[in-house]
């Protein structure tokens, strides 16, 4: 499914589907983006920036991002937004428009496969795994995850569960670009085996 041109946000990080998106807005071109977002259906793309910086412009992005809905947004007085957005689906940009007044792109909705049967016991290991590795960060003393509920959805679990794993943008990026859901909770499993194993080697230190 091709969309009209959709307007863009480049970020430095990867938002998955079904996961939450705060989002300051300070730069006057997204300030008019937002505008013109909640003047329509209040939808954007994220897409994470390659190379380069997110204020500013002049940098590179990857082509695979979630189409994001606005789900509550606050003007602030000086004319910055803050914002909550949620994803909905993974995109593809099929081509970038100039930027002006703000990104924009043509993008194409990627339809997700139905899982196999082999999807829910991948799932219960990877919320087990991911329950592990916020069990040792808590112990470590650093930021973790305490609730952990996922979608009863093979698809829908697995991004829940990548939104929530302490990886870095570039592992979260390749799990966003994988269109076979099995594949990406193995991979998802062996990234969360890997994060343990740093964890207890830290502990035992």
């Amino acid at each position: 499914m091709t969309r009209r041109p959709l307007p863009m946000f480049p970020l430095g990080t990867v938002l998955f589907p079904h996961a939450q998106l705060p989002i300051h807005v300070f730069e006057p071109r997204y300030r008019k983006m937002v505008e013109d977002c909640l003047g329509g259906d209040g939808d954007f793309g994220v897409v994470l920036i390659e190379r380069g910086h997110e204020v500013g412009g002049g940098d590179t992005r990857f082509p695979v991002g979630t189409l994001a809905h606005i789900v509550q947004a606050a003007r602030i007085p000086d004319g910055r937004w803050m914002l909550a957005a949620v994803g909905t689906r993974r995109l593809r940009v099929t081509e970038w428009l100039p930027d002006d007044p703000y990104p924009r792109a043509h993008v194409t909705l990627l339809d997700e496969a139905p899982p196999s049967s082999n999807a829910d016991a991948q799932i219960r290991e990877v919320e087990h795994a991911l329950r592990r590795v916020h069990a040792l960060r808590a112990e470590l003393g650093v930021p973790a995850v305490t609730e952990i509920s996922l979608a009863d959805d093979p698809t829908r679990a697995g991004f829940e569960a990548a939104a929530l794993a302490p990886i870095g943008s570039l592992d979260a990026q390749s799990l966003l670009e994988r269109d076979d859901v099995e594949a990406r909770l193995e991979q998802l499993l062996a990234l969360l085996h890997d994060e343990a194993n740093v964890l207890e080697f830290r502990l035992s230190g």
